[in-house]
């Protein structure tokens, strides 16, 4: 009769604590946000609501204000990501193949923004954004958002261009294929997924984004973040911001857990040189 040995069936109940009450911290405020969202009446001291019901969501989502900011949302995230991928990705080629003076110095500077509290940041930007007519404009909004997807548009590429077999390009070449096919038949293959993984993080990261939009739009461009807090801060039922979050959460979650597939825990490591 064969025995398990301790090491085996040893339990890690501090970790097994910590995660629980992370797992709480994170998921019960969810929960909240989306039972209210589906609620009709629940009044102290009740644990669970007295009514169920869709009727905030046929309010909140027949405001043409809710409409306007998706749109603009979307509008505003599509050209943020489109941008970010011609300006990000040549660079991010650049720093994964070539060898020149000032390399890695000039990689970090491009994440430095994440390096400092970003509000502090946003407001030095906002000073130079006001002498140039820039503040509550899209365009404004635009480049402030452009500093957000560094993160995943030049640090994700980057480990995605290293993990592509160099025999395989080596071998392409040998055989005639020129620098542009061996790229499009090999390299851009290989690094695609992860390369696709790191614009949907930066769509979703730039969709998100709170503060840059508040602090550069305001009064004139209302995203949907922006117009949630509003709704939060601003009226007295709180189903209109549940329905607003729950429909700016779902959307993030099956987005991230595609990313997350796709990249794995090492892209990071890789991003670094590793």
């Amino acid at each position: 009769m064969t025995t398990l040995s301790p090491a085996r069936t040893r339990m890690d109940w501090p970790g097994i604590f910590f995660a629980t009450l992370l797992t709480v911290a994170i998921v019960g405020p969810l929960l909240v946000v989306g039972t209210w969202a589906f609620t009709e009446v629940w009044r102290f001291p009740n644990v669970i609501p007295q009514q169920f019901g869709f009727r905030f969501w046929g309010q909140t989502l027949g405001r043409a204000d809710v409409w306007n900011a998706l749109m603009l949302s979307l509008r505003l995230t599509t050209v943020v990501t489109l941008l970010s991928a011609v300006i990000c990705l040549p660079a991010a080629y650049a720093f994964a193949r070539m060898s020149f003076p000032g390399r890695n110095l000039l990689f970090f500077s491009f994440l430095a923004g994440h390096a400092f509290p970003k509000f502090g940041l946003l407001v030095a930007i906002a000073a130079i954004f006001l002498q140039l007519d820039l503040i509550g404009t899209f365009w404004g909004v635009v480049l402030i958002q452009l500093v957000g997807t560094l993160m995943f548009m030049i640090w994700i590429p980057v480990a995605a261009f290293q993990a592509v077999d160099r025999r395989m390009e080596e071998a392409a070449r040998d055989v005639g294929a020129s620098p542009l096919r061996v790229f499009w038949s090999i390299t851009l293959p290989q690094a695609g997924p992860t390369i696709a993984a790191a614009v949907l993080l930066s769509f979703v990261g730039t969709f998100y984004e709170t503060e840059g939009a508040w602090l550069i739009g305001a009064p004139g461009i209302r995203t949907m973040p922006v117009l949630m807090i509003s709704y939060i801060n601003n009226q007295m039922v709180i189903q209109y911001g549940a329905v607003l979050s729950v429909l700016l959460w779902a959307p993030s979650f099956i987005a991230l857990m595609f990313a997350r597939r796709v990249i794995g825990g090492g892209a990071f490591a890789r991003g670094f040189g590793g």
